[in-house]
């Protein structure tokens, strides 16, 4: 499987999170094609004949962002806008992303109790809702996304951790059918919760 992981940080020297994501993924010989987009692009003008090429040449596309303002940077707008586009992405010819795996992987500062969904709260899968219906349109199998909260303050060991985590099933087959892959990982638990209370 070749897997391309798309950083999109503003600042990604200065950036704690998405900097070691990246760096964990990158060590664990998994990614195929790793990329800072906003250093490859300063100025947003961006090259889409060869975003389109390397999309066509990967298995899965890794969309990697911290939010921002409960959306995505300004770039990933952009590059969205000016590389899916009409008979590439999508259209009675545009079938080139057909298969492929989306998989969206986000730093959120704020708390997770603000990200309930209850009254004036938003969840971060309703916040994410624009890279499904994206993946609906262009064919690509949303995989089921990964986040975490508190990205402004929480401990280097815990960011790490999560990078890991992620590395670890980042290259994972199974998980391009998320119904699937969900359905297997409740099996799983629920076969341990019954094995433990026969113990």
């Amino acid at each position: 499987m070749k897997i391309m992981n798309l950083v999109f940080h503003p600042d990604l020297s200065a950036s704690r999170v998405n900097r070691i994501w990246k760096k964990v993924l990158e060590e664990s010989a998994k990614i195929t094609t790793r990329r800072d987009l906003y250093s490859e692009y300063p100025d947003f003008n961006i090259d889409v004949e060869k975003e389109q090429q390397l999309l066509t040449a990967h298995d899965r596309i890794v969309f990697q962002f911290p939010l921002y303002w409960y959306s995505m940077p300004p770039l990933l707008k952009k590059w969205m806008d000016d590389v899916l586009t009409f008979d590439f992405a999508y259209g009675k010819h545009g079938d080139k992303l057909k298969s492929k795996d989306m998989q969206v992987i986000v730093s959120v500062g704020g708390r997770g109790k603000f990200y309930s969904g209850f009254d004036i709260f938003s969840t971060i899968p309703d916040l994410l809702r624009p890279f499904q219906l994206t993946a609906n349109l262009t064919q690509m199998n949303y995989l089921i996304p990964e986040w975490m909260f508190e990205a402004d303050d929480v401990e280097t060991d815990i960011i790490k951790s999560h990078g890991e985590k992620f590395a670890a099933f980042i290259d994972d087959p199974k998980r391009s059918n998320p119904r699937e892959y969900l359905y297997g990982e409740m099996t799983s638990e629920l076969n341990q919760v019954y094995q433990g209370l026969g113990q």
